[in-house]
């Protein structure tokens, strides 16, 4: 214990300060790890033993890698991202696997270390690329869409490559004959979880589930892992491979969510272990030595996975500019490929200089990737000037429209809540422009009539065009909170005054959104919940002028907008509630009136604790009065307060004298 404690203290806290400084220059927590492996390493200060113990120990962070790679697997998505997962995915892999194979063996590799080598840099990572993508707002982008779907094919890629190399590392063996008993035994061993398996796991977890033990729960759930790898290992495979295999079992029961919350503080230790021991891998002489061809194995690779990308993306019709942007975001190695260079080196096909050159240039590619990521639109515009052309004619084509519009709504997103609110708005004969970036949607609503265009309300030039300044309002209907985010600060920066209305899912971001700028978040959920206690309040008797009224009580409390009411007949029922709440009430200034010729300002109504909401003057071309304005007869304000406070405030304004106490 004496000379293991000090040991583990020092890798900690390596690991939370090389964590903490990587997160804090936006750069990913497994380089980090990488660094602390290479410091802590045989190679470097030696204090961390290269031994198998601990490289075993660290298989795990690859089992649970896998594991929750298959937990968050989905079908359905699968089948939904086909054309661009199988098509694009598909080619991407065997092109890139082929020609760095090609290259490897050229450079005087054995068929199998080029297979390894091949399969570790045909992978991109995933962390980096989804998280890029989403700080960017680019996830529902053509290019952020081609991404992902390369992204899942590469997943998926993983497993046979996880089942060729254990087979591949079979000395004296016929190729043909290990790699065909190595896809029959992992067929079989798919075909026998995935249908036996698959009734058994459901009513076992529920069984667990049942005794209501956090701690028992998750001892099943690595039971589970950790019986299905090793199931897989005595079965000549790999313990990724059992892994990945329960982690999809899992995400078909009901249990999926709690799982992955409770596996996620193992997983993300021991993955941080397992890079930390490819980080030991490496031996930072041999590298110096050898930079110059680090640095040109590192750019020939980032350039030749972008281009092979870059061409198959266009070989299905892409333009260009889109095309090369999704090549640069995914041309870096990613975490599967230490985990494909692991399994490698475990199985004797890769070591030595061979090893430490292709682990370098993949760490480095990693490092270089977040800015490359973020000036991707920036290098497709200057390769492809079509692209900026494009870009801008997007603009130009916007501003067509918006340029003939004022005082009209602009919508952002037009889904099905943005062509209701479409609808609603074009029987009140409100002029609306809509904003969305699925160009089959906007094609379609365009043929039909519809004021659509295509561009991203997320850019200033976008909404400048769409008449941001002359617009009386703004809805992003679509409900997606960092977007929103992204589009309020471009109307907080360039149009203060501008009214934004946030579509969500729930109302968990309602306040986020608000200190943002939001004037309004309305929650579907919640909406949904109203709509359904009416109707269940009206079928159990309750009458109809009660549930509007408790419908209105609950909105009143969570949107400001809705804040008082017009008092009505309706409204009789129930005086004493009534007294307490805010409502709205309208005083018209009569001839004769104490306020005409005096500014609303100095009959200081907020001694009544009352609010002015609106100002209108009929007949008035321009803008509407304001509090400072000189009030006129006809004028009509618009009160929010309790019932004595409105009576007090109309007496000051009509008599000049306050009549209830």
């Amino acid at each position: 214990m004496f000379d293991t404690l000090p040991l583990i203290l020092i890798l900690l806290t390596s690991s939370v300060l090389g964590v903490a400084l990587f997160r804090a220059l936006r750069l990913p927590a497994m380089l980090a790890y990488f660094l602390v492996g290479l410091a802590l390493g045989p190679h470097t200060f030696g204090l961390l033993p290269d031994s198998d113990a601990n490289r075993e120990f660290a298989e795990f962070g690859i089992v649970f890698l896998m594991f929750s790679i298959g937990l968050e697997f989905s079908l359905p998505q699968l089948y939904a991202m086909r054309n661009k997962v199988l098509g694009l995915g598909g080619a991407q892999v065997a092109i890139t696997l082929a020609i760095i194979m090609a290259i490897a063996k050229f450079s005087g590799l054995n068929w199998p270390a080029a297979f390894v080598v091949g399969s570790a840099l045909a992978m991109s990572s995933t962390a980096i690329v989804s998280k890029m993508l989403a700080e960017r707002v680019d996830l529902n982008s053509r290019h952020g869409r081609l991404s992902i779907g390369v992204l899942l094919f590469q997943d998926i890629a993983v497993v046979p490559i996880l089942v060729l190399i254990p087979a591949l590392g079979i000395a004296n063996a016929n190729l043909i004959d290990v790699l065909g008993i190595a896809m029959l035994k992992a067929a079989a061993m798919l075909l026998f979880l995935f249908t036996v398996g698959k009734w058994l796991i459901n009513p076992w977890f529920s069984l667990v589930a049942s005794q209501r033990s956090r701690e028992l729960f998750v001892m099943n759930v690595l039971m589970v892992t950790l019986l299905l790898a090793f199931a897989t290992k005595m079965a000549g495979l790999s313990y990724a491979l059992g892994a990945f295999i329960a982690g999809m079992l899992i995400s078909e029961t009901r249990y999926r969510y709690q799982v992955e919350s409770d596996i996620s503080p193992f997983r993300d230790i021991l993955l941080g272990l397992f890079f930390i021991s490819v980080g030991m891998l490496l031996d930072w002489r041999e590298i110096f030595h050898n930079i110059g061809l680090v640095l040109l194995i590192l750019v020939a690779f980032i350039l030749l996975k972008a281009a092979v990308i870059t061409l198959v993306v266009r070989l299905v019709k892409y333009e260009s500019g889109v095309a090369i942007r999704t090549g640069v975001i995914l041309a870096q190695a990613g975490e599967f490929s230490f985990v494909i260079l692991a399994l490698g080196l475990e199985q004797k096909l890769i070591d030595g200089a061979a090893l430490q050159l292709v682990l370098a240039a993949a760490i480095l590619s990693m490092v270089v990737a977040p800015f490359l990521i973020q000036y991707n639109g920036r290098i497709a515009r200057k390769m492809v000037r079509s692209y900026s052309r494009n870009s801008g004619q997007v603009v130009q084509d916007i501003d067509d429209i918006g340029k003939n519009l004022s005082g009209h709504v602009i919508i952002c997103g037009y889904g099905r809540s943005g062509q209701y609110l479409g609808r609603f708005l074009k029987e009140e004969n409100i002029q609306f422009i809509a904003l969305d970036i699925d160009p089959a949607r906007v094609l379609e609503a365009a043929a039909a009539g519809e004021n659509v265009m295509f561009g991203d309300a997320g850019r200033r030039a976008v909404l400048e065009a769409a008449g941001g300044a002359r617009a009386k309002a703004l809805v992003i209907s679509y409900s997606d909170t960092p977007a929103a985010m992204k589009i309020l600060h471009v109307v907080q920066e360039n149009y203060p005054e501008l009214p934004v209305i946030v579509r969500t899912v729930d109302d968990s971001n309602m306040e986020a959104l608000r200190e943002a700028g939001a004037a309004e978040v309305v929650p579907e959920v919640l909406e949904g919940s109203l709509m359904l206690a009416s109707h269940a309040l009206m079928l159990l008797g309750v009458p109809l002028n009660r549930v509007v009224k408790r419908i209105r009580l609950f909105r009143e409390e969570r949107y400001k907008l809705f804040k008082g009411f017009f008092h009505g007949i309706s409204d009789a029922e129930n005086q004493d509630l009534e007294k307490q709440q805010v409502r709205l009430h309208s005083v018209i200034i009569s001839a004769g009136a104490f306020a005409v010729g005096r500014r609303l300002v100095d009959m200081t109504l907020d001694n009544f604790n009352v609010e002015v909401k609106v100002i209108r003057r009929p007949n008035l071309v321009g803008s509407e009065p304001t509090i400072e304005s000189t009030l006129a007869e006809g004028d009509v304000i618009v009160l929010l307060g309790h019932p004595t406070g409105l009576t007090n405030a109309q007496n000051a304004l009509l008599i000049g004298r306050v009549a209830i106490k």
